[in-house]
């Protein structure tokens, strides 16, 4: 008679939603370290035998050092910023993300922020809602996208995903990445340049290092008192304070932001602004991106412990 199929270990360093969370128990045998009360007696317990880590894009060094057996490391996010990358490599650890699976969501975000950026929708409906339509008469006019220029910073597959939306609604499209691109579309050397030359900013390139803050003042003065920006890449690659400046002091025309510095802890500035959209961090937050997004992961991490090859390594 055969023994009981071993179930290779997993720690779970995030929150995951139910559906993932009931997938990933069902093929691995799970240790929660986020619900844990004493999170260093928890990873003491469980090292010897975790071999592999599912996360929502976070793995510090201490992390991986404390897990002398650990193999993978499966993001469940396109980004990587949160995770080790240097370390994972150093001891030959596999990190894998998912990307693809995201980007029409996100994208669709992207634009939805911009439209009710430019068009003032959600004080629109506070002006209905507060009884001011009756009052004080016709709600003030907007902008449209018709005919702006949307320069893309970070032309990746989220960046291309937008691009395609925007192109539907009549705009002209500029971008910026470290490398030039084989697109017809104009391309500008640096993120003020960009800036300078677009009615609408949009930020889809990735965290960590190398972008930290890349959207500063400067860009924000080259975009100018009748320009936008829109950020769907992370909250680290905007310098937070020069930002919440120019739109107090209506340096730019406004901004339309899913991401922060220290989400959910954002600066309470930006709530008393009123040329902002705020969204918190939903992006991607759609029951059937998640879903793709938590499948990919566990197939990962599947295929991993089956000795295959995993579909999106990153290290």
């Amino acid at each position: 008679m055969r023994g009981a199929l071993v179930k290779p270990d997993v720690l779970v360093a995030t929150p995951l939603f139910d559906a993932m969370r009931r997938k990933l128990e069902a093929a691995f045998t799970c240790h929660m370290l986020h619900e844990a009360a004493d999170r260093n007696a928890f990873l003491a317990a469980v090292a010897p035998r975790v071999r592999g880590i599912a996360t929502f894009n976070s793995a510090n060094t201490r992390l991986i050092e404390a897990l002398p057996h650990l193999e993978i490391i499966s993001n469940c996010s396109v980004g990587t910023d949160g995770i080790d990358l240097v370390a994972a490599k150093r001891r030959g650890i596999v990190v894998t993300n998912t990307p693809d699976v995201l980007d029409d969501c996100v994208a669709e975000t992207a634009i939805a922020l911009t439209l009710n950026l430019l068009h003032r929708y959600p004080e629109a409906e506070q002006w209905v809602r507060s009884g001011a339509w009756a009052k004080r008469g016709a709600f003030p006019f907007a902008a449209e996208l018709h005919r702006k220029t949307l320069g893309v910073l970070g032309l990746g597959r989220i960046g291309e995903a937008i691009v395609r939306r925007a192109l539907a609604f009549g705009m002209r499209i500029r971008y910026h990445n470290r490398n030039r691109k084989d697109v017809p579309y104009e391309y500008d050397a640096d993120p003020v340049k960009l800036a300078e030359n677009s009615d609408v900013l949009m930020v889809v390139i990735p965290g960590g290092n190398e972008t930290t803050a890349l959207v500063d003042a400067r860009v924000l003065e080259a975009l100018g008192p009748q320009g936008y920006l829109v950020n769907v890449a992370r909250g680290s690659v905007i310098d937070e304070p020069a930002l919440i400046t120019a739109l107090r002091e209506k340096r730019i025309a406004g901004a339309a932001l899913d991401v922060f510095w220290n989400e959910p802890n954002i600066d309470p500035a930006f709530l008393s602004l009123d040329n902002v959209v705020l969204l918190p961090h939903v992006g991607s937050a759609t029951v059937e991106t998640r879903t793709a997004m938590g499948d990919l992961t566990i197939e990962n991490l599947r295929r991993h412990f089956a000795g295959e090859p995993v579909l999106t390594r990153v290290v």
